[in-house]
């Protein structure tokens, strides 16, 4: 059994090192989607759908259901492969479940992103300059310098050109049509991850409800911020190992 980590934006594989350190397994193998730390396939679009169809692909190459486990846009996908293809899954954990939410609204940086002409100066700002201006602006945002600096190789125009696309293709009510899907993600054990200090992915009001319609326990991290895996890799380490261990049917709020 591998469990599968998918990582969003505006992030690498790396993001997840501090994390699969302390978890008490070894069968780990960790996706970065296309613009997100591997190379942009010629002919992928970086839509919604395109990164589903993407992870399916990935997951069935491996030939058994697998313990799927994403963050942001990685974590979105996760959801949206949940509902389509649980067959791949054993089980499934995500942090952005709020963005299925009927009242979800995209933050302001999304809503920029999805913005001609506003957009493309955001992510060059924000992908631009040297190393080391790059890890200093994820240092900024919360993210350990050791993993920053490992994220930043990473960022650059392909990560910018997938920013745009994915943002663009998932304007509301793109993403609250997708959600009226979530009770099929029921058919496997989901985790919803509540970081209460994440303000990116929905109040904790619709990450709540979300979860419901998706049948998903819920982790409660509190205190923790949208890059809770590296804040406290410790706690979010326990938080799927216990998931895991659970019996994966029953229900449960971790703290």
């Amino acid at each position: 059994m591998t469990a599968v980590f998918v990582n969003g934006n505006p992030e690498t594989a790396a993001i997840w090192d501090p994390l699969c350190a302390e978890l008490d397994r070894t069968d780990v193998l960790r996706l970065s989607p296309p613009g997100f730390g591997a190379p942009i396939p010629e002919g992928f679009d970086c839509t919604v759908t395109a990164y589903r169809d993407w992870l399916i692909a990935e997951l069935e190459t491996l030939g058994e259901p697998v313990d799927l486990v994403g963050h942001d846009v990685g974590g979105s996908t996760v959801v949206t492969v949940a509902m389509t293809r649980p067959d791949l899954l054993r089980t499934w954990v995500s942090d952005s479940l709020g963005a299925f939410d009927p009242d979800y609204v995209w933050h302001d940086l999304a809503q920029q992103w999805q913005t001609p002409g506003i957009g493309e100066k955001s992510v060059a700002q924000r992908l631009g300059g040297t190393l080391e201006e790059r890890t200093e602006r994820l240092v900024a945002r919360g993210i350990a310098r050791p993993v920053a600096a490992q994220v930043a190789v990473g960022q650059g125009p392909q990560m910018g050109q997938a920013i745009l696309a994915y943002y663009r293709s998932a304007v509301q009510p793109v993403m609250a049509g997708l959600g009226r899907n979530l009770p099929a993600a029921a058919a496997r054990p989901g985790l919803a991850i509540l970081a209460t200090d994440d303000h990116i992915v929905g109040s904790e009001d619709m990450r709540r409800r979300s979860a419901t319609q998706a049948g998903a326990q819920v982790a409660t991290l509190e205190g923790l911020g949208h890059w809770w895996m590296v804040q406290d890799p410790v706690r979010g380490a326990r938080a799927l190992t216990s998931f895991w261990a659970s019996g994966l049917g029953g229900r449960a709020d971790h703290q």
